[in-house]
């Protein structure tokens, strides 16, 4: 591992404030988690209500505040747009699109929602932005958003990767962009594409899980010439899902079953 300090980046995604499968006991743990960690930057990746009603996003706003965090990008989901709802996400939480930059790493968040559908895109817009932003050079590039760029195993039928997703590939390889974070579905997982990798995240605050996933989120570790990729399963332990040097884009570690405290392997 480098000896220069790593860009700590916490991702939590879709909470889903106000619908039955949330719970607030589990908000409380990843506060607590995320605080205790102090990461450098903390990104949410969307649906932080279930039916963009105002009072949803008032326990989501809450919920986000108690994070000590000076660097946070929130971004809407589909279930945010929905019900007018992101006049609501505006009002509480400002811009739909944000961006960040630190020590060599810069984000850029980008809405994919579209109102009252599950369905996302980004469309030229956000290809413009994107390639605007993205013209000078970076030490390490990412993109978040709420839909998925690929395909996610153990999600059943896909029909919910944005709409299109090849033009954005496109954008993204071509402007040299190396992480795209996302959420969506509620199953965790990393893709490696070429020169790109695409770590999405599970649901940190709802038991709406499918098959034997538990609720969890996402701290990534970025230094000058390596990323970390942590799951923390929310309350319980954690696991390196993937660690690639930048520089060469080699996966070192792919899942392993590795305890975090003492580094031994299980």
């Amino acid at each position: 591992m480098s000896g220069a300090k790593p860009v700590v980046i916490a991702q939590v995604s879709d909470l889903h404030c106000g619908s039955i499968y949330y719970r607030p006991e589990l908000g409380r743990l990843v506060v607590d988690e995320v605080n205790a960690l102090a990461p450098d930057i903390v990104i949410a990746t969307g649906d932080l209500t279930d039916m963009g009603f105002h009072d949803d996003y008032l326990t989501a706003r809450a919920l986000l505040d108690g994070i000590e965090c000076e660097r946070m990008l929130v971004l809407p989901g589909n279930h945010d747009a929905r019900n007018v709802g992101e006049v609501h996400f505006e009002s509480l939480f400002g811009p739909r699109e944000a961006e960040l930059e630190l020590r060599g790493v810069h984000v850029l968040g980008i809405d994919s929602s579209e109102p009252d559908l599950d369905s996302g895109r980004v469309g030229r817009d956000g290809y413009r932005r994107m390639e605007e932003r993205f013209s000078e050079p970076s030490e390490f590039k990412i993109v978040a958003l709420h839909h998925h760029l690929l395909p996610v195993p153990g999600t059943g039928r896909e029909r919910n990767i944005v709409a299109d997703a090849g033009d954005l590939l496109r954008v993204l390889t071509g402007n040299g962009v190396d992480l795209v974070l996302c959420g969506h579905k509620h199953v965790p997982n990393v893709w490696r594409m070429e020169d790109l990798f695409i770590v999405n995240a599970g649901t940190a605050t709802s038991v709406r899980l499918r098959g034997r996933e538990r609720p969890c989120y996402n701290v990534l570790e970025v230094f000058p010439d390596r990323v970390r990729v942590i799951r923390c399963y929310t309350g319980a332990e954690r696991e390196v899902v993937a660690d690639f040097r930048k520089a060469h884009q080699h996966v070192c570690r792919w899942r392993p079953a590795i305890d975090l405290a003492t580094g031994a392997a299980s």
